[in-house]
């Protein structure tokens, strides 16, 4: 059965893959979203699995051979090189013998699944039963009434067989339950180039922050050190950050306790005091301390968040799931707090994502009942996500940072949700036209709340 855990709070009315979504007015691409990953950023705590196996009391369904498919905008199905995937395969195997269906799982390309839903849904047939939503998504979709509520296909007490493993619900949208996945150990942090550190004898950042003094002046320090021209000809060869300027807002505004939309409360964002002094300090970042190496020629460019892949820079915004194939040893530490922010919170998730169950799906009970059995398998890994961390990161010291100190501190952020939201016009207005943030605040407060408003209304 799915189990409730308690989260931090997450601004919510109603996260896959290159660094969050994008939608900011104007820019509207992301290479992250288009890629997906089973580890979507939303962080769960490990249902324990019992020792023993136990078949449900009722009579088991036959559902005659029917199709039972699960959807992404990447393959789902165990691709079967670990211990447990090979386990969940065996699994699947026995479930669909068990109930006589056959489970297929539905791979749609990320610029066509939305839509695909979306037509499907409205015509009564959803294209899958069990679907993998983005939770930006997923509002507009509850906020119309196409996706089912927790309640309508599972309960705490119901008599899916207690052996599930790796199942939880995720937080609310809209004042209910509707995601549920199996929980992952993943976050989105800073991450840093430490044969760059070495090189510069500049301080380990993990360092700093277990000893308490990873802050923003502390990272801005570090970006200031690492800049420089190495080979003395005159221009500058190392830079000390990089990244996708429109994210770097959203994070470190999550890390200074903001959020760019209030969700619970149906505000914009872009003008709160939090916001503010986030934005003015990325602005800092780039247009007063010069220490952001912008590769395109444009410093808002969303291919930006793939700069640090050079080598050639210090600190840099990433999820993990960007790190394969790296020249250089990367660590990572949590996105440091600003002045108002504190540990509960790091990092912005604008990717977070889940599975949901949509409105016309036939005996949706029966169906999330067969999709939880298929993760009835021994506990190989040490915890979730245990094979995916440690093919990522070689330095138990980086996997431990991830779990004690990042997973879990990603506040779920809607802003895509909401259309003609100008968060790419407000970030172009005060990193590329430098403009005063309070000013620019001022000048797009009242698009930003007419978008909320709009969606919040339907």
């Amino acid at each position: 059965m799915i189990r409730k855990r308690s989260f931090f709070p997450i601004l919510l009315l109603v996260f896959m893959l290159i660094v969050s979504a994008c939608s900011g007015g104007g820019t509207a691409q992301n290479a992250t979203e288009q890629e997906g990953t089973a580890n979507s950023g939303n962080t769960t705590e490990t249902v324990e699995a019992s020792t023993e196996a136990e078949e449900p009391a009722a009579d088991v369904p036959n559902l005659n051979g029917r199709v039972i498919k699960i959807a992404a905008w990447w393959d789902l199905k165990p691709a079967g090189e670990t211990a447990s995937d090979k386990a969940r395969l065996d699994k699947i195997a026995e479930v669909e013998k068990k109930y006589n269906v056959t489970i297929e799982f539905v791979n749609v390309p990320f610029e066509e699944y939305m839509n695909k839903f979306t037509t499907t849904a409205l015509a009564g047939e959803p294209f899958a039963d069990i679907v993998q939503m983005e939770y930006k998504s997923a509002l507009p979709a509850v906020l119309k009434g196409q996706l089912l509520p927790i309640s309508e296909f599972t309960t705490s007490e119901n008599n899916i067989n207690q052996e599930a493993n790796l199942m939880t619900r995720f937080p609310s949208i809209a004042g209910n339950d509707y995601a549920f996945d199996s929980p992952t150990s993943i976050g989105l942090g800073l991450h840093y180039n430490r044969d760059l550190f070495k090189k510069l004898s500049l301080p380990d950042p993990q360092e700093l922050y277990n000893n308490g003094e990873w802050n923003w002046d502390k990272f801005m320090e570090l970006a200031k050190q690492a800049t420089k021209d190495t080979d003395n000809d005159g221009k500058i060869d190392v830079y000390g950050y990089s990244g996708w300027a429109i994210d770097a807002l959203r994070h470190f505004t999550a890390a200074n306790g903001g959020t760019i939309v209030d969700d619970e409360n149906s505000k914009e964002g872009l003008s709160d005091p939090k916001t503010i002094e986030a934005a003015e300090f990325i602005k800092r970042l780039y247009n007063v301390e010069n220490v952001v190496k912008v590769k395109t020629g444009d410093k808002t460019n969303w291919e930006e968040s793939n700069t640090f892949k050079d080598g050639d820079v210090a600190l840099f915004t990433a999820a993990e799931w960007q790190l394969g194939d790296l020249t250089f040893a990367a660590g990572v530490v949590p996105i440091p707090n600003g002045p108002q922010g504190d540990k509960s919170v790091t990092y912005a998730n604008n990717a977070a994502a889940a599975k949901f169950i949509p409105k016309g799906v036939e005996d949706p009970k029966i169906v999330y009942q067969i999709y939880e059995e298929t993760f009835y398998i021994p506990q190989i890994e040490e915890y979730p996500g245990q094979d995916y961390l440690e093919s990522l990161y070689s330095d138990e010291k980086d996997i431990a940072m991830i779990r004690e100190h990042i997973a879990g501190t990603g506040r779920i952020l809607l802003d895509d949700a909401y259309a003609g939201y100008p968060i790419g016009d407000y970030v172009n207005d005060i990193i590329k036209n430098n403009a005063s943030v309070t000013a620019t605040a001022e000048k797009y407060k009242a698009q930003a709340q007419a978008a909320v408003d709009k969606l919040s209304k339907q």
